[in-house]
């Protein structure tokens, strides 16, 4: 199970900017959650960042016009979760494929 916390002292810039800290996440799940993040209409601004090579944590900043950040995350991890059945789903039917006689 992932756990996610937020950035100690982020609770002063409102619900509409909050930067987040996965544990045990690094440049993988950052990168592909930025890039569904990114694409929708109320966000502002996502990245991310892991801030030591040594820590085993990356930030996820998320800012946004109106929708609370939290919302938005859960929207990005689902929808990432979808692509990445859709691509497991894909790779089996092709799999398959190849291997008949």
């Amino acid at each position: 199970m992932m756990k996610i916390s937020e950035l100690p002292g982020d609770e002063d810039n409102g619900l509409t900017c909050r930067t987040y800290v996965f544990q045990n996440e690094s440049h993988t799940l950052g990168n592909a959650l930025k890039c569904i993040i990114d694409r929708y209409e109320d966000v502002q601004f996502c990245g991310y960042t892991v801030p030591h090579p040594a820590e085993a944590k990356m930030h996820f900043r998320i800012q946004t016009q109106e929708t609370p950040t939290l919302d938005i995350l859960k929207r990005g991890l689902t929808d990432l979760q979808k692509v990445c059945e859709h691509t497991i789903d894909l790779f089996e039917k092709e799999v398959k494929e190849f291997s008949k006689p």
